[in-house]
């Protein structure tokens, strides 16, 4: 199921605004762990026991994992593009 965008450009497909979504997602998620962990420093937290580990992980790896996943959704746009150039 594809949308045209409005200039009747390349179809916009779902699994491409998935990709977007979940970019975005992970991005906001290691902001939000970021500051997390911040807070719960200063206010004297052991960052060595709990879920403080899985969000120590998280801040690291989920802004790499958004980065792949947006270069994938480039890739398959210029892919499709160029698909749809050469037939037309």
């Amino acid at each position: 199921m594809s949308n045209s965008t409005p200039d009747g450009d390349v179809p916009i497909r779902r699994i491409d605004r998935i990709l977007a979504f979940m970019s975005l997602g992970l991005l906001a998620l290691s902001v939000i762990c970021f500051f997390a962990i911040m807070i719960g420093s200063s206010s004297g937290g052991d960052m060595k026991s709990g879920i403080w580990p899985v969000i120590g992980i998280l801040v690291y790896f989920a802004p790499i994992v958004a980065f792949v996943l947006l270069l994938t959704v480039l890739i398959m746009s210029f892919v499709r593009r160029a698909r749809a150039n050469k037939g037309s």
